[in-house]
């Protein structure tokens, strides 16, 4: 059975959803598109509560009448009866009771939103490099396994093939709802291909995660810019186009430099760097509204040595293993191509577990 606390909190909420239905029943709403599509939208939240609840109380009062009948029933298998009965409704019970907690539990406001992605080479050398654009590959095969879009944003090669750091957005519903859990250190254990010895090294590379802010959510001023332009280049100083392309922003008050050179377009360039300066001047202000002074993103990437990680891909014993969950997978192969579905079911019922604790006594 639920506690009053909790049951209060239902009430509450059947409350709001009948008062929702009231206001959608005035005609005058529909004259009112804002105020229209606000209260659908809160009909809809309300509604999934209050139907698993209507039928919480249907199933109790079900428990109620059989658990009254078996007291007064003196026929033994009518009694057994009952009492199976009884026990059918309290396991229904208590399943719907934490569907309701879970329901209960606010979304992650950021979590239908897009999101940029950060990698770069930490621990490790030019193995960390090759790693870092390993991780690269492995969320463009996931966004596309997702059906979610990727644009590139800014990349930095080294002259043995590998990644120092790449800046891409992945664009989709729900996209930040499934990459966010992938912010943190990264460590791969593997024999590089130039180790004669066939010795194993250990190298990081970090992962930052940050929803895309609209234009709305964060006012820049051009006054707190300083922007430059410059050639474009790619591995070992080769020249990637002949104009002054790429495009350098610093944000004054915070400090925070992006650049971007991925495109041939100057403006181009200028635009996909303010969306990555928007981003982090984003998570700079949720940070300061959670009270929590030091950056997100550094929280995410830690400091990348190798101590540090949140998942670690070992390729000789072919397993992946998440120590948030401790979860371990043996299908590295699978993992690299993008298959991430089991990793981010078990993160997603962790924080729901957390969510749900800090919101419900």
């Amino acid at each position: 059975m639920i506690d009053e606390a909790l049951r209060g909190r239902l009430d509450d909420v059947a409350g709001a959803y009948q008062q929702t239905v009231d206001e959608l029943a005035d005609p005058a709403v529909f004259d009112e598109q804002d105020r229209y599509r606000a209260l659908a939208i809160r009909h809809a939240e309300l509604r999934a509560v209050v139907e698993v609840y209507d039928r919480y109380r249907s199933a109790e009062a079900e428990a109620s009448a059989a658990t009254e009948l078996a007291r007064s029933e003196t026929e033994p298998e009518m009694r057994a009866y009952l009492e199976s009965v009884v026990a059918q409704e309290e396991a229904a019970l208590e399943a719907m009771e934490v569907e309701l907690r879970t329901l209960l539990v606010p979304a992650d406001p950021n979590d239908a939103k897009d999101v940029i992605v950060e990698v770069r080479a930490a621990a490790g050398g030019d193995e960390a490099a090759l790693w870092a654009g390993d991780l690269v590959r492995m969320y463009h095969r996931f966004a596309e396994r997702n059906g979610f879009a990727v644009d590139a944003m800014g990349t930095t090669p080294t002259e043995g093939g590998g990644i120092k750091e790449a800046t891409f957005a992945v664009k989709g519903k729900g996209a930040y709802s499934l990459l966010k859990f992938e912010a943190g250190p990264h460590r791969v254990q593997r024999v590089p291909k130039t180790e004669s010895s066939g010795r194993i090294h250990t190298s990081i590379a970090t992962v930052a995660v940050l929803p895309e802010a609209e234009d709305v959510e964060v006012a820049i001023n051009d006054s707190e810019l300083e922007i430059e332009t410059f050639r474009s280049q790619g591995p070992g100083g080769q020249s990637v186009n002949t104009t002054d392309s790429a495009v350098r922003i610093r944000h004054l008050p915070t400090g925070i430099v992006v650049s971007c050179q991925d495109e041939k377009s100057q403006l181009q360039n200028k635009a996909k760097a303010m969306r990555v300066l928007r981003a982090r001047l984003f998570e700079l202000e949720q940070a300061a509204r959670a009270g929590e002074r030091g950056s997100v993103r550094r929280s995410q990437v830690g400091s990348g040595e190798r101590a540090e990680k949140i998942r670690t891909y070992n390729y000789k014993e072919n397993r992946v293993t998440d120590h948030r969950v401790g979860l371990t997978i043996h299908d590295l192969d699978g993992i690299l191509d993008g298959d991430l579905a089991a990793f981010h079911a078990a993160l997603g019922a962790r924080e729901a577990a957390q969510r749900l604790a800090d919101q419900v006594p």
